[in-house]
């Protein structure tokens, strides 16, 4: 079937109607470039605000494929270091979600979002998780395991994640239309 219009031309249409979430993804010096790719196409389309990056950023020449020419509609935000970014979020009231496995983390299916300011969710390192850090300063949430692995690749775990934000703040916004319909009646 051939295309008349090209895939930045279907993005371009869509970004005029897009929502953006008050949500926001971390991702701690991944070793695995491809990764940072795919959280930004994740980020995108769920509709992130921002794309946070601790450590480097490679080259626009690999991002834009590799994300499916996703990285240009999302802002991404350079720190050098965890406590670079801890300072950012502070300063930005951010509420800081860590995707861990480690003690006293939450089951994802047990936490509940909140929309009283912007979220960010961080992603760790591929092999050595999030910083210890930030996760003191943060909600450590984990996602069950049923099956023989325990750990998800660290973008499917963004993906995840994402995706069960935006179906909380789907439902709190239902929620808080109701009440207000139901107050004006």
């Amino acid at each position: 079937m051939f295309r008349p219009e090209t895939r930045r031309n279907r993005y371009d249409k869509k970004k005029a109607s897009a929502q953006t979430l008050p949500v926001s993804v971390c991702t701690v010096n991944f070793g695995i470039d491809v990764n940072l790719a795919l959280t930004i196409r994740a980020a995108v389309c769920y509709g992130a605000e921002n794309v946070f990056v601790i450590g480097s950023i490679p080259d626009h020449k690999y991002l834009s494929p590799a994300s499916g020419s996703t990285v240009d509609y999302i802002n991404l935000v350079n720190f050098k270091t965890p406590h670079e970014f801890l300072n950012f979020s502070r300063e930005n009231s951010y509420k800081i979600v860590s995707a861990e496995l480690c003690d006293g983390a939450v089951d994802l299916d047990d936490y509940n979002f909140s929309f009283d300011k912007k979220t960010v969710i961080v992603l760790g390192n591929e092999n050595t998780g999030v910083p210890s850090e930030i996760i003191f300063n943060s909600d450590p949430v984990f996602i069950r395991m049923n099956g023989a692995g325990y750990c998800l690749n660290t973008m499917q775990t963004g993906s995840v994640f994402l995706n069960e934000y935006s179906r909380q703040y789907k439902k709190f916004n239902k929620q808080a239309l109701s009440t207000v319909v139901c107050k004006s009646a």
